[in-house]
């Protein structure tokens, strides 16, 4: 099993950014996904949810409205849109699927939200 995050950056407050987590090594249609976050000195925390089929999501009351966790089975990836972002946003996202007893972690993209 392998997740592998891209999209991070340092961005202003308000801007936008889109992550993306190609999964490999499972059958990704038939799991769900998750995107987790961890700030410097806090625990991580889960950020947004979705089903394998993508039908229903959830969402950490801090990011409702803003942020959009979607996926594309044809292309084993899943997406976190974040719009409005704020700088208490700043953080590590990871990617994250439970697999056969086994939890599976990416390795991180860096988000920064700063002027």
């Amino acid at each position: 099993v392998q997740l592998v995050e891209s999209g991070g950056g340092l961005v202003q407050p308000g801007g936008s950014l889109r992550l993306s987590c190609v999964a490999s090594g499972f059958r990704f249609s038939s799991y769900p996904m998750r995107w987790y976050r961890q700030a410097p000195g806090k625990e991580r925390e889960l950020v947004a949810a979705i089903t394998s089929a993508g039908g229903s999501m959830n969402y950490a009351d801090s990011v409702k409205g803003r942020f959009t966790i979607s996926r594309e089975n044809a292309k084993n990836t899943v997406y976190l849109q974040m719009n409005s972002l704020k700088p208490e946003d700043t953080a590590v996202y990871y990617c994250y699927v439970p697999y056969v007893l086994r939890d599976y972690w990416g390795q991180g993209t860096q988000v920064t939200v700063s002027s």
